[in-house]
């Protein structure tokens, strides 16, 4: 059985679809990032960065419970459980990694910049607005070349580098992207959108999910609570 400890986030979502995609049991346990839950002991025990998401597998690899934290960690872990979704020959997982490890070191940090300048900065900075816009264009035109040549990033098969780069790829208007633009990209993500286990695991904790409007959910997410030794 897999614990698993998240939220309605891009990097929670990727989880939650792949724990679909792999038919695996697991129970939900909600971290509250607006109030805290980051924080407490007990979760930074299983996750010492203070971010969602995380695991705890009941069966580990030598029958222990084991725990992991970041995301693209827990997906190559979750795939190697279930032997799919990662690839099956040496060419195939190396050039699945590479594309999980894009996502990881850059659409992910990129458009999460991108997002907290142009909807939650406290003030409006054009230099920072336009570098990570453009950053974000300049990502989604990394992808719509390698789709335009490939049905999925790592090739023709659907892996966790689909799986990962997808759920940020959900906020594209709040990027400053038009999707049309990018014609195979759009068709990838209609296609990924329809897949039951992605349906599925977009909704998990979104009833949860509470906007980042008040000034203390601001202050624990980026301000000095952030920051602070925990």
């Amino acid at each position: 059985m897999i614990d698993l400890y998240s939220t309605a986030t891009p990097n929670g979502h990727k989880v939650h679809i792949m724990l679909e995609e792999c038919g695996l049991a697991y129970n939900m346990h909600h971290i509250d990032i607006g109030a805290g839950d980051q924080f407490t002991p007990d979760f930074l025990a299983i996750s010492p960065n203070n971010k969602i998401p995380a695991i705890i597998d009941s069966d580990g690899p030598d029958g222990k419970p084991m725990s992991l934290f970041e995301s693209g960690a827990i997906l190559v872990y979750l795939a190697s459980k279930v032997g799919k979704f990662l690839g099956t020959t040496d060419r195939e997982k190396f050039t699945t990694l590479q594309w999980l490890m894009f996502q990881m070191g850059g659409v992910g940090p990129m458009l999460g910049q991108a997002h907290h300048f142009r909807m939650y900065a406290p003030e409006k900075i054009d230099y920072a607005v336009n570098r990570y816009t453009n950053e974000a264009k300049r990502l989604y035109g990394v992808i719509e070349k390698r789709l335009a040549e490939s049905k999925y990033l790592a090739g023709d098969n659907y892996t966790v580098a689909d799986i990962a780069t997808f759920p940020w790829l959900r906020s594209w208007e709040k990027q400053g992207i038009e999707l049309s633009d990018y014609p195979h990209l759009q068709n990838w993500f209609n296609e990924i959108s329809a897949r039951p286990a992605v349906k599925k695991g977009v909704t998990l904790f979104a009833d949860l999910r509470k906007p980042i409007a008040d000034e203390k959910s601001k202050e624990i997410l980026f301000g000095a609570t952030q920051y602070a030794k925990h």
